[in-house]
This record gives structure tokens, C-alpha cells and sequence, in this order.
């Protein structure tokens, strides 16, 4: 097996791709020698058998917690839920006194688990492996509960939360003023649709369904794009459609990011694929879609998204990450 070479290997461009990955975001936490708990903010968790039950987690050897799990006879991981981001912020700090700060219980082993959390597993600790600059606990469950909460997800060095999408949908669809649009690149580029009033993402008075022509999926599916749309990118008020009355595209925006994953029949005369070096700004018709587009640009370099929150005037990019 061919190993990296330590002097040339991108590192840092491994810990980016490595983010890529969605994942969970967990506390694992033990009781020490002396009876006290001790915890931390993970998400290196993942199931490894069913017969028997097993499950790991990995913990850095230069972590301060290192010692004590590494030889605890015990351990339990709590699969925090969406609301639950201060219980995530507390483990992830130094803080003396984390469990002071979250409610907690205990199951089988005595080890804490998070009081609301969307699932927990209690293990006894079965084994031990060294795993570079990391040890892996491979931990028997002995017990486990889950609560049907919205888990909290973790991506590209910032929180997901997986209802925003729908909720942020439902409530403008029942308001019923919505544009749901979507920024989508390819190999080629970023979609742009020409427009008589210039250059302009893609959108639609709602997200689904594809066989709705007015919806995002039905513009999508007239223009033979089929694309995943990842997560939120912005949510914002036009303040250009409020100011201009009973437009059909008033009121509310919400836009996705995502990729084009398959291109059907002939390509449509208004489509066009544009590298996000070379946009157009000046024939771009929407100040706000514009301005959102320049802050994807610069985030999609710098690999580090947030959400936009407010209106086409002013509002602000909420980013939360773990330390």
C-alpha cells in the first residue's frame, strides 16, 4: 500500500475534504477514577456492528481528555439534537465546569448522557486501538434510547440544520409570496439563465414539484437539469419587489446551493454555464441576486459557507463552528 509522503502531504487540503463528509455532532463523555464526569464535543462517531452492538469514537492523543478515556472502563455518546448548539459549544470549550452548564443523566455505566438529545449509546469499553495521531474506543452498547428529535448536523466547518429548508419553505409557501431559487454549479460552472432583463439564477414561486412549471423543480426540469440541492444559502426579504407592489416574484427569497448531477435532451437557447471567475456582474438583473452570488464566490474559495438572514438591503451571514 502506497503511504502518503508526511513532507509533501496537503494536510490541510485532507482536513478540507475530510469536511465534506456530513456528520453528526456528539458528546462522549465518562466518569473518572475519582467519581467526576468528564466529557468532550465529537464528531468522529459512527456505528461498527450490529451482532454484537458496536460503535466507536476517536479521540486525539493530544486532547486533554486523552488519558482518561483512553483507559476508561467506560463511555457514552450523546447524539445531540438541532437545538442543542450551546450543549455542543460547551463540550468543545475548556471550561472547568461543563456539566453545571447542561442537564444530564446517567444509564447503565454511570457515564452522563445529554438530557434532550436525539439518540444516546451507553458502552462499556471493549477495546482500545492506536490509530496514528488518534485512538479509536470501540465500545460495546449496553444501552441506548433515541427520541425522534431533528439531529444536529456538522459540514465544512459549520452547524446544519436540517429543518431550516422545510420550514423556511413551508412558512413563506403559506404566506404565499415565496421565490425559491437555487445557485448550481457543475464542472462547467455556475447555472445563469438569460433573460430580456439580463443575466439571472434560476427560480421559482415554490420548490416542488417537478411537474409544476412555476416551481424551482419544474424550471429545473424544463431546462433538463437534474440537480441536488444541498442546503440553505439565503433567506431575504426583496425589498426591490416589496417597494414594486403586486409583482408575482414579492416577497420573500429563499436559495439553495447545490450541483447539476445530469443534463437531459438538448441544451435550452437561455441556459448557460459560467466559471465563478467569470460572471457577468454588470448583466446580472437582481442587485440582491448578485450581491448573493459575489459572497458564494468568495465563500466557495474560501470552502467556508454560512446562511444569509434579512433583506436585500441589509441582514447578516450567520456562521457557527465548532472550536
Amino acid at each position: 500500500m502506497t503511504r502518503p509522503n508526511t513532507d509533501t502531504f496537503d494536510t490541510t487540503g485532507f482536513r478540507r475534504a475530510l469536511g465534506a463528509f456530513v456528520t453528526g455532532v456528539t458528546v462522549v463523555t465518562t466518569i473518572q477514577a475519582d467519581g467526576t464526569p468528564r466529557g468532550f464535543t465529537a464528531n468522529s462517531f459512527t456505528s461498527v456492528s450490529l451482532d454484537p452492538p458496536l460503535v466507536l469514537v476517536c479521540v486525539a492523543k493530544s486532547a486533554s481528555s486523552y488519558e482518561v478515556f483512553s483507559q476508561a472502563p467506560q463511555f457514552a455518546v450523546s447524539v445531540l439534537a438541532e437545538d442543542q448548539k450551546d450543549v455542543s459549544g460547551v463540550f468543545a470549550s475548556k471550561s472547568p465546569d461543563k456539566f453545571a452548564k447542561v442537564a444530564w443523566q446517567t444509564r447503565a455505566t454511570g457515564a452522563p448522557v445529554m438530557h434532550g438529545a436525539a439518540a444516546h449509546f451507553d458502552c462499556a469499553t471493549q477495546q482500545v486501538i492506536d490509530a496514528g495521531d488518534h485512538v479509536i474506543l470501540l465500545g460495546r452498547v449496553l444501552d441506548f434510547a433515541h427520541t425522534g428529535l431533528t439531529p444536529l448536523g456538522y459540514c465544512r466547518g459549520a452547524y446544519v440544520s436540517f429543518s431550516l429548508s422545510q420550514d423556511a419553505v413551508a412558512a413563506s409557501a403559506a404566506r404565499g409570496h415565496a421565490q425559491v431559487g437555487a445557485i448550481l454549479e457543475n464542472a462547467d460552472g455556475v447555472v445563469l439563465l438569460d433573460t430580456p432583463d439580463g443575466l439571472r439564477l434560476p427560480r421559482g414561486t415554490r420548490l416542488e414539484a417537478a411537474n409544476d412549471p412555476s416551481s424551482l423543480r419544474g424550471v429545473l426540469a424544463s431546462l433538463g437539469l437534474v440537480a441536488h440541492l444541498d442546503f440553505i444559502f439565503a433567506v431575504f426579504e426583496s425589498t426591490q419587489a416589496r417597494e414594486q407592489g403586486n409583482k408575482p416574484d414579492n416577497g420573500v427569497r429563499i436559495f439553495y446551493r447545490g450541483r447539476v448531477v445530469a443534463q437531459r435532451g438538448m441544451s435550452a437557447p437561455e441556459l448557460h454555464f459560467v466559471p465563478l471567475s467569470q460572471v457577468p456582474w454588470d448583466e446580472m438583473s437582481d442587485p440582491a441576486e448578485r450581491s448573493m452570488l459575489q459572497r458564494y464566490v468568495k465563500e466557495r474559495h474560501e470552502d467556508a459557507f454560512g446562511v444569509y438572514v434579512g433583506d436585500s438591503e441589509a441582514g447578516t451571514v450567520q456562521t457557527l463552528a465548532l472550536t
